[in-house]
């Protein structure tokens, strides 16, 4: 099944990039509001924009996924989007991972491994 866990990756960047943008985008949008001004600025942001297709985009992904892979052996998979969410966390937003979230990190991959074979 390596095709699975390249596909799995793929799709879990394509949701940890959504995550990311949709971060960068809400910082420049203004508060929460049902008036034009909170609107333009959803539209207007081509962060936001860029979060909805990568959710987009993993989502196609992901209905191939599920149609041609067992669901119990994908569905875990979706789990390495945690593993790039920390690295992530590091990369763009300079926030610090302790030991244990990494042990965590490994655990999980371990288990993606074991999954798919």
């Amino acid at each position: 099944m390596p095709k699975l866990i390249i596909l799995a990756i793929i799709q879990s960047i394509l949701l940890t990039a959504g995550q990311v943008f949709l971060k960068f985008g809400l910082a420049r949008m203004a508060s929460f509001g049902w008036n034009w001004q909170f609107w333009q600025s959803a539209l207007f942001n081509w962060q936001f924009a860029l979060s909805g297709i990568c959710f987009g985009s993993g989502s196609i992904l992901w209905m191939y996924i599920i149609k041609n892979y067992p669901f119990s052996m994908a569905y875990p998979m979706v789990s390495l989007s945690y593993v790039f969410g920390m690295i992530s966390a590091i990369l763009f937003f300079n926030e610090s991972v302790d030991f244990i979230k990494w042990v965590g990190v490994f655990l999980i991959i371990s288990g993606c491994c074991l999954i798919a074979k």
